[in-house]
């Protein structure tokens, strides 16, 4: 052994360095030379192979180039020797235990190539040595086994030709010896010794070399080793491995990416070279065949179709995968002699086909689409080749297509596409519409935009036309008849929808909208193709689409929710329902609803929904075809009837999360319909109806809603069509129910001895209910009999509420919630009837008649009698209940103990409860109820009259409010405070019902228990002790601390509503007129301000349900001291001091700033309350010691904080605006607030503020406290705009101009000119000097364009205040503005502004404005608006001085007509005609009597009045010249008013500068085409040959060369559009081509012959074209080592603008890709492509360096040079790298030089396309630069 240690360790040593290729050559020198056997030297490099592979195998890493080439070396001399060696069968156990299975487990998963080179030299040599049975029984067995136990199983049954255990009784197993077993003992060790993928792939390349050698040894019948032959051993392993498939398929998704990679693809492959396999198992024959292996795949691809997402994309893998092995083709032949499975025949192929194709996954997409065609089996020659007639080019033309459509035409032809000519045309064959179908698929899928626009519509077409016609294509396979699925009308409608819904999905936006429009655009209504559109694509795809917002981009613009696509789809689903019956269209309206249940939707799509609904709805069954149907599951019916309800209330709930009210009311009226049309009211439970009513806004149902005739019609229809009688007897059962409902309203549900108790939110389910249920009973009232019953059930429960006995049966507090429920529908009912009696019309929005609206009114007051009757004579009874109820509040027994309810939550941020024992919690809410009840009730009733029960149920009230507040309790517990606070709940209701029904009476209520002082006292303050013991009682429960957190938050709550009704007093006394005795008062100051500094101490922490109370009670305050001050309602007192101010508005602001949602009433609410009236008239609350005020601090930190919040600034330009106009001498302190305002625009659309506003009755209680606006017909109408807070802002500088004007001697007069004389210096001098706003240069509709057209819309305001004392600063700041360069939008403000101050002030003009128009230097536009300014102070002015300005003014713009620009030529014209036509007299019989002068004018008026041009000028201006009123246009409602909607940039109209302009344009258009069609003429009259061949004569007056140059010329420029010559070498080309060639001179002008001529011509357009070619500039572009064809296209186009020499690529086919000549457009026809392999780089790179090229990379390396510094040579070539590995290192070594970009970004590369523009742009700049 040591003899061979020299040879084994030199061979070890070569493998390092000898390829793997010489190292059998080697080892025969070696054999030869040396007396050492082949086994010898295997059996010693076999114990060397551990300390071999030691370091340098281990698996966790890659190997290197050289490491990998030597352990294929040794792996070579190993299988060499053991050839050399021959058959030994222990040899070859040990390559297998010994090398193949520790290298296979140690090479890294990863280096695939490794893996197969020692695989494939493995198997080699088993197949050479037919050692096939050594492998049978040692690694197959082993292999199996650990596969089989990564899925669990100990042992397979299923695996019977290869037993896991081979037995030694086999003659194979005695050969082997003890090395056959070692495999058991591996896997005992270790069952992961291989990766699953491992010992996948090994089986398939095993099986792949069984099958190699059985084709090799096909003519061998049987192999040596006991009769085991290759074919045996393959079909055996080939049978083991289907079965471990089928089982692996089901497992992980480990198995099955195994199975479906390794197993498979190997399983196909045999089974295509042989078809069938006879396997031997156990002494039985077994056949397996491709109809064996399908059946079980498809098996096993069912169950993975219904796993999850990833296991059906793995069943459309496994298909795909045998669908591109065999086709039916294949199939077809094998028929005739073998049993086939064909999977057309399976209904769920194709099902599972179609939902793949619109599978959200693209690969799923691709092999489903794969799977498809190859199972359809379309030739492929013949694909796309569908019927359709083609037209040439100069049809395209004809028909007047654009360039776009022409284009895709041409594209599409291409590709096959027809043009459908005929109507009549279509698809007869059912692979042609196969074809069709295919085709647009792929062009969804591929293919760009134009060519679907091209295709779709044609193809779609004839789809659709085809299914009228349908073929009944079928096919015979073995005698089975199986067809296409594309047969009948149903089957072709189903792959439609596939088209459709992969079109509606589409990335593209356009390709949506296109499908979306096909679809919706087919004539459902003359066919009936709409009932066969599948109905899951119609609710599901169809329905998705249409959410789109692409489909609806006009969808609310101008308040129009509707769009082309809604109307269209609610025709074809009106269509598509009217085919079904009454019961499959309450299914079919079913299932179409509660698709808002499953997906979200927006603003369009909901609103696109209801219309569906409503439209299905109202279409349901309209087909004539529709026989009647019997129902014979009634109950299943009205089941679905109220499932649909239940939906629609969803749908109606989720509208409201759109807060604009027409959009909710639309999608109400739509679900009213469809519910109306199918939904019979009476058939539904009463619960049901009342939930969905429920859901209908109230502003629509109420009494004067716009949908209450439409609710009470549907609430009184019966089954058949109704008539009046079937009306009033649906509605008397509809009320016979409603009446059988409220009894079970209040009825108890418990046993009879039993204690009902309930909680809040018991009470808050009866409050709901018990709403609901009267809303419907007010729906249903028609006459006054209706009432009767209703009356005698609450008179009977009524007067019995105090009988105890009664309780058995029904609960008190449910009857005191139903009158609750009464009294609020009753309030809703007066509340809409004064609405309309205050428009003065009792009208619905729908149109209602006079009469209609006169019968509801005389109906509810009919009711309002009958209830104020009813409550009376009951009061007396609920003031018994409420005080024996009440007993709680100061009871002394109180309980102390109890269990609370389980459902008490008390922790901060959930909800709260209250913590009592549950028969504590009812009877408190019993109390709270009752008191409630009498209180609103009498409150109520006082409207109608008083009696006897009214005062008692008053004098309660009052008696109950004092006694609550002067009991003493010492709450020493928590259970006693949580009853305390139950009383002061008692006590907010109570005081809001007395606070209605205020009257000096009843104040003596309140003093009859105080001991302090009687009410005939002087100075007495009668609220001040209920004020102060309440506020202090409930100070005290909290600081006792007894109550938790939440429930303290709670009776904070009710404090501040009490405090608020309470300090309402006063003001309500007042309103009413109402005056205290003698000289008493409601309060004291000191406890107002005392109240305040509580008040104020707590906004900070303040709840969001206390927000709203506190900052009322604030207000109400700042007006009670404001009084005091007045000596009225409160003692005298001195008001608001600085001090407390700032304690306020500080306070304020970190509450407005804590609360998270922005809401209209908080933030009114805070404005009139901080802002407050009585405060803002004091200067020292804006500036203090020279330093801002409190107010002045607030205003800023709202309005900083408005620029976030659009409703913000519109509240606080609504409240600042007003409080400004009542006192202007502080407009001096907010300069700078007054500029934001009038600069604000903010680009968010606060589009739920108006809905907001009309809905939340908070809301519009606040806003209405808020300062009046002086115009508010004007500013309502921006109320929901940007534009508000600038309207505002003029329309109070308006009426303080008017103030100013005419109250100019007193303090506000003075104070308003002051004020906006200030406002305009400062605005003039921002747009002067302010850096945006004095630029010359910005974009169109920028930002700085808004604030310039704003500003100088206010400007235009303020110009009423100009004085004689700012005049001369105003004119300056003007004419420096009038002369800088400003869009004719602004301008037209300036001229505006220029004309209202030279007509105000008339001896400016001769001064100022004569000179400017003298200025000739000028610009022209200054000068046109100054023409424009002279022209109106001409017409404009007075009689006083119209003579001297049009003596002054005209000579000076009348040489301007004359101006050699256009436009100000033509604006000159039509302004000096318009005032030569007022003011010039037209009388030519005077014409000899006239001066020179005159004569001019009169000629001159003449001209511009007859030409046509000018008359053309005027018509196109025309309600322009006129239009302009200088008065008006300085107004808010002149800038304004009007435009709100026609216009979207800041309400600036078309300006007559900007008209010139466009009709100057559109002549000079016009004029250009016009001699563009007159030179085509002449050019083709030019070349036009007669009929006997001549050429026409050419023009006579040119000379000969003069002809030829032109016709040359025209000739060989026109060969690419897009060429341009530059002057230099059109000059070469002429001088050179034509003038020194005289040959062609002179023939030219002697050929008569047509050919002649045509061939002269050629020649001198090769001649062009070589002449441009020459002036390539000489760089090369080397791209060979670039593959993307994005990057390849763009550098060809790249070349062709820099005109590089040629390009270098590595494949010149890649051109004719449609990918490349779409973003090359056809630079790669111009510019030469030179075809430079990669392999053939360092040649071509050579050569030119040879012929003098530099070779310069584009490459960073450690040595490159920067862009900008190299100096590049005249001939170079630029090579570019990879994408991303870069140039190869070898191709470095033989360039020049390498240069870098410089980069500055973290991103440290560029897209090599990229780079090379930038390269060869450089390369062209230093060209350019050294020939200048």
């Amino acid at each position: 052994m040591n003899s061979m240690d020299p040879i084994v360790n030199s061979l070890l040593s070569s493998f390092r360095q000898v390829p793997p290729a010489a190292i059998p050559a080697m080892l025969d020198c070696i054999l030869a030379s040396t007396d050492s056997s082949p086994s010898s030297i295997f059996s010693t490099l076999l114990e060397e192979f551990p300390s071999f592979s030691k370091g340098m195998i281990d698996g966790s890493k890659e190997l290197d180039f050289e490491q990998r080439n030597c352990i294929v070396s040794f792996v070579s001399a190993i299988c060499h020797l053991l050839k050399k060696s021959g058959a030994d069968t222990r040899y070859m156990q040990l390559l297998i235990w010994k090398i193949f299975l520790p290298l296979m487990k140690l090479v890294h998963s990863n280096d695939r190539e490794l893996f197969n080179k020692v695989a494939g030299m493995t198997f080699g040599v088993v197949a050479d040595t037919n050692s096939w049975g050594v492998v049978e029984v040692t690694i197959i067995p082993f292999l199996l086994r650990l596969v089989g136990l990564s899925m669990g199983e100990i042992q397979s049954e299923e695996l019977d030709a290869y037993k896991l255990c081979p037995t030694s009784k086999n003659s194979v197993g005695r050969h082997l010896g003890p090395q056959c077993t070692l495999h058991d003992d591996i896997v005992q060790c270790n069952p992961n010794y291989l990766p699953l993928p491992v010992s996948c792939h090994i089986l398939t390349l095993i099986l792949d070399a069984s099958q190699l050698s059985l084709h090799t040894v096909r003519s061998v019948s049987e192999l040596d080793f006991d009769g085991c032959c290759a074919d045996k051993f393959s079909a055996k392993l080939l049978w083991d491995l289907c079965n471990i498939t089928i089982k692996m398929l089901p497992q992980s998704l480990d198995h099955r990416s195994s199975a479906i990679i390794f197993f498979l693809p190997s399983i196909f492959r045999a089974l295509d070279s042989h078809s069938a396999f006879e396997v031997s198992i156990n002494g039985q024959n077994y056949i397996l065949s491709r109809k064996n292996i399908l059946e079980k795949l498809w098996k096993s691809c069912k169950t993975l179709f219904y796993l999850g997402p990833l296991e059906r994309r793995d069943a459309y893998a496994i298909l795909s995968l045998y669908m591109s092995f065999f086709t039916y083709t294949d199939e077809f032949h094998m028929s005739r002699t073998t049993e086939i499975f064909d999977l057309r025949a399976e209904k769920q192929f194709w099902d599972e086909m179609k939902k793949g194709l619109v599978d959200k996954e693209s690969s799923v997409r691709k092999q489903s689409l794969f799977i498809l065609k190859r199972t359809i089996n379309l030739d492929e020659k013949t694909q796309y080749q569908t019927i359709g007639k083609t037209i040439d080019e100069r049809s395209l033309v004809r028909r007047g297509m654009t360039k776009r459509e022409r284009w895709a035409e041409e594209e599409a032809m291409s590709l096959g596409v027809g043009i459908i000519c005929k109507e009549s045309d279509f698809l007869s064959s059912c692979y042609q519409k196969w074809e069709a179908f295919f085709l647009l698929y792929e062009m969804l899928e591929e293919y760009g935009t134009h060519l679907v626009e091209a295709a779709w519509n044609h193809q779609m077409t004839l789809l659709l036309h085809s299914s009228l016609s349908p073929e009944n294509s079928v096919k015979t396979i073995n005698g089975n008849v199986f067809h296409t699925w594309m047969d009948s009308s149903e089957e072709i409608f189903e792959w439609l929808a596939v088209l459709w819904e992969r079109g509606f999905c589409h990335d593209n936006p356009q390709v949506r909208c296109l499908v979306m429009q096909s679809f919706l655009s087919t004539e459902w209504t003359k066919c009936n193709h709409a009932k066969l559109v599948p109905q899951n694509f119609v609710t599901g795809s169809l329905v998705e689409g249409l959410n789109d917002p692409v489909h609806n981009k006009d969808f609310g613009v101008r308040g129009v929710y509707s769009t082309w696509t809604i109307e269209a789809a609610g025709q074809f689903f009106s269509r598509y329902s009217s085919f079904l019956d009454e019961r499959n269209g309450v299914a079919f309206l079913k299932s179409l609803a509660v698709v808002a249940k499953r997906q979200s939707f927006g603003r369009a799509g909901l609103m696109c929904l209801t219309k569906c609904i409503s439209s299905a709805a109202c279409g349901s069954g309209q087909c004539s075809d529709i026989s009647p149907v019997i129902l014979q599951d009634k109950d299943s019916y009205i089941s679905d009837q109220v499932d649909l309800l239940d939906t629609f209330r969803y749908i109606i709930e989720s509208s409201k999360q759109h807060f604009n009210p027409s959009y909710r009311h639309q999608v109400c009226e739509n679900i009213l319909a469809a519910a109306a049309s199918v939904v019979i009211p009476i058939d539904v439970p009463i619960e049901t109806l009342l939930l969905f009513i429920s859901s209908l806004p109230r502003e629509i149902t109420d009494n004067g809603g716009s949908l209450r005739l439409k609710v009470q019609e549907w609430l009184g229809m019966s089954v058949e069509k109704p008539s009046t009688s079937d009306s009033l007897q649906t509605n008397l059962k509809l009320l016979e129910s409603l009446i059988g409902y409220q009894r079970k309203l209040i009825s108890s549900f418990h046993a009879i001895d039993s204690f009902v108790s309930y909680d809040d939110e018991d009470l808050d389910s009866w409050e709901a209910e018990a709403k609901r249920w009267t809303r419907v009973l007010f729906l249903v009232i028609k006459e006054k009999e209706d009432l009767n019953p209703i009356s005698k059930f609450i008179q009977d429960h009524g007067s019995n509420v105090c009988d105890r006995s009664n309780n058995l049966e029904w609960v008190p507090v449910k009857f005191l919630i139903l009158l609750l429920s009464f009294i609020h529908e009753l309030q809703v009912l007066q509340g809409r009837l004064v609405g309309c009696l205050k428009t003065g019309s009792s009208k619905t929005s729908l149109g209602i008649s006079d009469k209609v609206g006169q019968y509801s009114l005389m109906e509810s007051s009919t009711i309002f009698v009958v209830f104020s009757k009813l409550f009376f004579s009951i009061l007396d009874a609920l003031v018994s209940y409420a005080g024996m109820s009440c007993s709680i509040f100061w009871s002394k027994h109180m309980e102390e103990g109890g269990d609370f309810s389980g459902s008490i939550r008390g922790r901060l941020g959930g909800p709260s409860q209250r913590r009592l024992s549950s028969s504590l919690t009812s009877s408190v809410l019993q109390a709270v109820t009752s008191i409630k009840a009498v209180a609103s009730i009498s409150s109520w009733s006082a409207q109608f009259g008083t009696d006897a029960s009214l005062t008692s149920a008053v004098t309660h009230l009052w008696n109950f409010c004092w006694k609550i507040s002067i009991t003493s309790t010492a709450c020493n517990s928590e259970i006693e405070a949580e009853i305390c606070l139950a009383a002061y709940e008692a006590v907010a209701g109570a005081l809001e019902g007395l606070l209605s029904m205020f009257s000096l009476l009843l104040l003596d209520h309140v003093t009859e228990d105080d001991q302090l002082t009687t009410l005939e006292a002087d100075g007495k303050s009668v609220l001040d002790s209920l004020l102060r013991t309440l506020l202090q009682n409930i100070n005290n429960i909290i600081a006792v601390g007894n109550l938790a957190r939440t429930r303290r938050a709670v009776l904070l709550n009710w404090k501040w509503i009490c405090l608020e009704l309470l300090l309402s007093i006063p003001k309500h006394a007042l309103k009413t007129g109402d005056h205290l005795r003698k000289h008493n008062f409601y309060f004291s100051d000191t406890t107002l301000i005392w109240t305040f500094d509580d008040l104020v101490d707590s906004l900070e922490n303040a709840g969001d349900a206390s927000v709203l109370p506190m900052l009322r009670s604030v207000r109400l305050i700042m007006g009670l001291l404001a009084l005091g001050r007045k000596g009225s309602m409160v003692s005298t007192c001195h008001g608001i001091d600085i001090q407390m101010m700032w304690k306020l508005v500080r306070s304020s602001w970190i509450l407005h700033v804590s609360c998270k949602k922005r809401r209209i009433a908080p933030i009114a609410a805070l404005m009139s309350s901080v802002m407050h009236y009585s405060v803002f008239d004091n200067e020292k609350m804006h500036e203090y010691e020279n330093a801002p005020g409190p107010l002045k601090w607030f205003v800023e930190k709202i309005l900083e904080e408005g620029t976030k919040s659009p409703r913000t600034i519109r509240l606080a330009a609504l409240h600042l605006s007003g409080l400004w106009l009542s006192c202007p001498s502080i407009i001096k302190f907010y300069m700078k607030e007054l500029k934001l305002l009038t600069q604000y625009g903010s680009v968010a659309f606060d589009e739920d503020f108006e809905a907001e506003l009309s809905e939340n009755r908070d809301a519009k209680i606040e806003v209405s406290v808020l300062a009046k606006s002086p115009d508010p017909e004007l500013t309502e109408e921006f109320i929901n705009t940007e534009l508000y807070a600038r309207v505002s802002v003029a329309v109070m500088f308006s009426k303080l101009a008017e103030i100013a004007g005419t109250h100019n001697e007193d303090r506000n007069g003075s104070a308003a000119l002051v004020s906006g004389k200030m406002f305009l210096l400062e605005l003039l001098n921002s747009v002067v000097n302010d850096k945006d706003l004095a630029k010359e240069l910005c974009k169109k509709y920028s930002a700085i364009h808004r604030r310039k057209v704003r500003a100088w819309q206010m400007i235009c305001i303020l110009s009423h205040f100009i004085d004689h004392d700012i005049v001369q600063q105003v004119t300056h700041n003007l004419h420096v503005s009038l002369y800088r360069n400003n869009f004719p939008s602004v301008r037209q403000y300036l001229e505006t502004f220029a004309i209202h101050v030279y007509l105000n002030f008339p001896l400016l003009v001769g001064q100022e404005l004569v000179p400017m128009l003298r200025d000739y230097n000028m610009r022209p536009q200054a000068l046109s608006s100054y023409v424009f300014i002279t022209a109106n102070i001409i017409l404009h002015s007075t009689e006083e001085y119209k003579h001297r300005h049009l003596s002054e003014l005209l000579p000076c713009i009348i040489p301007l007509l004359t101006s050699h620009h256009h436009t100000l030529r033509g604006f000159t014209q039509l302004l000096v005609h318009q005032v030569l036509q007022k003011l010039l007299p037209s009388d030519s019989s005077s014409y000899a009597t006239m001066t020179l002068e005159e004569k001019c004018f009169q000629d001159l008026r003449s001209y511009l009045q007859n030409n046509p041009d000018c008359a053309r000028l005027r018509a196109s201006m025309e309600g322009y010249l006129d239009a302009f009123d200088p008065k008006k246009s300085v107004t808010p409602a002149g800038i304004f008013s009007t435009r709100v909607e026609e216009l979207e940039f800041e309400c600036v109209p078309a300006t007559l500068m900007d008209q010139v302009i466009n009709f100057l344009n559109e002549t000079r258009e016009d004029l250009r085409c016009s001699m563009a069609n007159d030179a085509a003429a002449i050019k083709n009259e030019s070349l036009l040959v007669d009929n006997d061949g001549k050429c026409k004569e050419i023009p006579g007056n040119l000379t000969e060369r003069q002809t030829v140059v032109l016709l040359v010329q025209d000739i060989s420029l026109d060969f690419q559009r897009k060429i341009t010559v530059s002057k230099h070498e059109m000059q070469s080309f002429s001088s050179t081509v034509l003038l020194e060639n005289e040959g062609p001179l002179n023939s030219l002008l002697g050929i008569e012959k047509e050919d002649q001529l045509l061939d002269q011509l050629l020649h001198l357009k090769t001649v062009a074209f070589e002449k441009l070619n020459a002036s390539r500039q000489d760089i090369i572009l080397v791209a060979s080592l670039i593959d993307r064809i994005p990057n390849l296209a763009g550098l060809a186009r790249t070349c062709e603008v820099f005109r590089a020499s040629a390009l270098a690529i590595a494949d010149k086919n890649i051109v004719k890709d449609k990918q490349f000549q779409l973003i090359s457009v056809t630079a790669e026809k111009w510019v030469p492509i030179v075809e430079v392999p990669v392999s053939s780089m360092k040649i071509f790179l050579e050569k030119k360096k040879q012929e003098g090229f530099s070779i310069l990379g584009l490459e960073q390396t450690a040595n490159s040079i920067s862009l900008d510094r190299y100096v590049f040579p005249k001939r170079t070539a630029l090579v570019l790298g990879r994408e991303k590995e870069g140039i190869p290192v070898d191709i470095i070594h033989i360039l020049d030089a390498c240069i870098e970009i410089p980069q500055l970004g973290i991103v440290r590369s560029l897209n090599v396309h990229v780079s090379g523009a930038i390269a060869l742009w450089e390369y062209t700049r230093q060209q350019r630069s050294s020939s200048c």
